[in-house]
């Protein structure tokens, strides 16, 4: 999260976020890193924000499938880009 590529830190994000299977903690961390990526750059992409809200959604349906760090980053998306 250190780097300054707004895109290319959101790319990896998407990338782990729908390619990791069901149960994996990657998951949560994804979720929870696009939540930073919000915070850090005041953006996210409409990919990004749909699967930072479905990952959370998820997790909130089933915390075997995505862990809660999900749920932390949509709050993180929802309230650095102004959703509330």
């Amino acid at each position: 999260m250190n780097d300054e590529d707004r895109e290319f830190v959101e790319h990896w994000c998407m990338q782990v976020g729908t390619r990791a299977v069901p149960g994996s903690p990657l998951l949560g961390l994804a979720g929870l890193c696009l939540g930073h990526t919000a915070r850090r750059f005041g953006y996210l992409s409409a990919e990004a924000l749909a699967l930072v809200e479905s990952l959370a959604a998820r997790a909130e349906a089933d915390p075997k499938d995505v862990d809660g760090r999900a749920l932390d980053g949509f709050d993180d998306a929802r309230s650095f880009l102004h959703l509330w």
